[in-house]
């Protein structure tokens, strides 16, 4: 990334060639600073769990102030995109992390905590390549028939299978992954496609909706036709919200309840 020389004012006026120079839209100056630092990010400058520059390196680079840098990196760590560690200095998030490993997952069990009941045990019931349906190719951004993944598994806690879930994932990127690939992978998933295949996912949308499983379904959770689920639909972006993955789940919630926090 070049060092573009900025004057380090409250001005709204775009930079040139940052990231709101396309657009008649302005915006402050450590916006386009954070979308300078997001560039870099996404480009693989600096891999997840790596450290980023210093706020005075940056500040120099960008010639800029260090507050502006400050503020940038502020609203990268409220994100989620990278994390602050006291006297070390800046990090790019990672899925790998342990307070971040399930951060999209917020099923818990009714009886302790997440770290009581321990990860996840995975049982990957098939993993192939197919082309994408309409809807699925909408979704992820792809044309219908481009190839896709799709993995089907099953989540157990404390030996009891708990989430039936089907992931759907670009072909071209997740190239060479199988289900053995995933069912050996002793840490968390996203954590596999930062490292494996160079994808962080940064953020995700869900649809969270009541149903009863059919018959295969049920078998496969280990309960009757009658008992209601929590279907979950979750969209998980990388940067620039390019989407990467779909993924459709029914939860048991016998054990475990679907808990949030808002704020």
């Amino acid at each position: 990334m070049s060092s573009t020389p900025f004057a380090d004012t409250d001005s709204t006026a775009p930079i040139a060639g940052g990231p709101a120079a396309s657009t008649p839209a302005f915006s402050p100056l450590y916006q386009q600073i954070k979308g300078l630092i997001l560039q870099s990010l996404q480009q693989g400058e600096w891999k997840p769990g790596e450290a980023i520059p210093s706020e005075m390196d940056l500040a120099a680079r960008f010639r800029v102030s260090q507050g502006t840098v400050r503020k940038a990196i502020d609203e990268l760590a409220a994100e989620n995109l990278v994390t602050r560690r006291q006297g070390k200095g800046t990090f790019v998030a990672t899925h790998a992390e342990r307070h971040v490993q399930y951060r999209f997952l917020k099923l818990q069990p009714d009886v302790g905590d997440a770290n009581d009941e321990g990860p996840a045990q995975r049982n990957v019931l098939e993993c192939r390549r197919q082309r994408a349906s309409a809807e699925i190719a909408r979704a992820l951004m792809l044309r219908a028939g481009d190839p896709v993944i799709l993995a089907r598994r099953i989540l157990a806690f404390s030996g009891e299978p708990t989430i039936l879930e089907d992931i759907w994932l670009p072909g071209q990127t997740f190239k060479g992954l199988t289900g053995e690939r995933l069912a050996q992978y002793q840490g968390p998933t996203y954590a596999m496609f930062e490292i494996d295949f160079g994808v962080r996912m940064v953020r995700a949308e869900e649809k969270i909706r009541a149903v009863l499983p059919d018959a295969a379904q049920a078998q496969a959770l280990g309960v009757s036709e009658q008992t209601p689920l929590l279907s979950v639909e979750r969209l998980a972006y990388t940067y620039n919200d390019v989407p990467m993955e779909l993924r459709r789940g029914l939860y048991r919630t016998d054990t475990h309840h679907y808990r949030n926090e808002l704020s």
